[in-house]
């Protein structure tokens, strides 16, 4: 048991202190203009593929609780998205096929677009309207991406979804939200 405790105690601690390097890295000045763009929209939309949708479902889904109108692309209810709307394509190498297409799909109808990603200089930078970076470790291996010892992109998918997290507990604050208000929106078929 010993043993299975060591591997475990330092496998937490890599792992927490990787979150807190990756997200203490990220551009406050980026993150200032993602929560105005929240803020100021009609509707949010997400789009991503595999784990990374994966986090962006859960951010959604913290942000409904807040009284944010979200939508994830493919959703059985997905509205339209409009100009007054927001895109958030979650990519870390900034070039997986589907989120890009949607991007710029969104782009030829006037919503405002920001790429939650890794690498500044992938395709979407020509697309997307801003960019928060979370410089950290993707399949391109770049000179400047903060180093994992996870497997493949584990820490950009754990960092994104922290980032949401984040981002409502300082929407809550800047928004001066009482927290027991939040459970109006929470799911109650349960």
């Amino acid at each position: 048991m010993d043993q299975f405790q060591d591997i475990y105690n330092k496998s937490a601690k890599t792992v927490l202190k990787e979150l807190e390097k990756a997200l203490l890295s990220v551009d406050l000045s980026q993150l200032e203009r993602f929560e105005k763009a929240i803020l100021s929209k009609d509707k949010i939309f997400f789009v991503g593929v595999g784990r990374v949708m994966l986090s962006l479902q859960a951010i959604a889904k913290r942000w409904a609780h807040l009284g944010i109108k979200t939508h994830c692309v493919g959703e059985i209810t997905e509205p339209a998205i409009t100009p007054n709307d927001l895109l958030i394509v979650g990519s870390g190498s900034g070039s997986s096929i589907f989120p890009l297409n949607i991007a710029k799909k969104a782009k030829s109808i006037g919503a405002e677009i920001v790429h939650i990603g890794s690498n500044p200089n992938s395709e979407m930078k020509n697309i997307a309207n801003f960019m928060v970076r979370i410089p950290v470790r993707t399949k391109l291996y770049l000179k400047d991406e903060i180093e994992s010892e996870q497997p493949m992109t584990s820490l950009f998918e754990q960092a994104l979804l922290i980032l949401g997290d984040i981002m409502a507990v300082m929407i809550i604050e800047r928004q001066k939200i009482n927290l027991e208000d939040l459970w109006q929106y929470h799911a109650n078929l349960e």
